[in-house]
């Protein structure tokens, strides 16, 4: 499908399995090709393996079978040093943001730059710390706040900041919108893609229960149903399907008031 979409694949996942009891398995042969430097938005309902296929992603979990290759590389046989190294790549927006409570904006998106960036000084960690911050549209003023004086959509800049820190080439997001009122979320929505334009060939994916965001942001949407990939695309391959669940999906999704 990366192919299909004018695009070599970021993320390359062949007949992926994982069985966490190995008799039921979450993920039952997932196959998905995740375009480099597009949108791909993976979407499902509750229990579908969303969640499960991004920690595979990230190199979170190994497979019971399957191969995974990120950026070129088969991550299922990495070291957990190597795998370390190679997450440097990676730009992670968690849910809920998952700041240190008890460090300033600035200074939990200096967190990754310290861990990963020992060669720059102090100054320079901070001045990088404060362009992400400023890409990410946080007002200077809340700079030196604490994650519990920020607003919800200001925490979200602050998460995202931390994530652009290390100019990742491969950007995640674990439902950002969840627990957000719809003008927070026609704003995150607008960051992710304001965002991804931010650096040539950044590719990002999305997990999301969103159904109307998927259609609105996404290049490229993969929807699962048991462990499986049902169907994936561009939004007009799913506006075509024929698919019953993918038509109840489409219904439900893309006529949104």
């Amino acid at each position: 499908m990366a192919a299909a979409l004018g695009s070599e694949a970021a993320v390359e996942i062949k007949d992926l399995k994982k069985s966490f009891d190995g008799k039921d398995y979450v993920l039952n042969g997932i196959d998905l090709e995740i375009p480099k430097g597009r949108i791909t938005v993976i979407i499902g309902f509750s229990g579908t393996g969303k969640s499960v296929l991004l920690k595979h992603i990230l190199g979170l979990l190994k497979p019971t079978s399957g191969e995974i290759r990120v950026l070129g590389r088969e991550i299922g046989g990495m070291g957990v040093e190597e795998l370390t190294r190679f997450r440097q790549q990676y730009g992670m927006l968690f849910q809920y943001a998952a700041l240190f409570d008890d460090m300033s904006a600035v200074d939990n998106v200096v967190f990754p730059i310290r861990e990963h960036r020992r060669d720059l000084t102090k100054e320079q960690m901070r001045g990088i710390a404060r362009e992400k911050l400023k890409q990410s549209g946080l007002d200077e003023k809340h700079f030196d706040k604490l994650p519990a004086e920020l607003s919800g959509g200001m925490r979200k800049r602050v998460g995202l900041a931390r994530a652009l820190a290390l100019d990742p080439d491969l950007m995640i997001y674990d439902e950002p919108t969840t627990g957000l009122d719809p003008v927070l979320t026609e704003m995150v929505d607008n960051l992710i893609v304001s965002t991804h334009n931010l650096k040539q060939g950044t590719t990002s994916v999305v997990v999301s229960h969103d159904l109307y965001a998927a259609f609105r942001i996404g290049h490229y949407i993969a929807m699962l149903n048991n462990g499986k990939v049902l169907l994936a695309g561009t939004p007009q391959d799913f506006l075509d399907s024929e698919i019953e669940l993918v038509r109840k999906f489409v219904a439900k999704g893309v006529h949104k008031a």
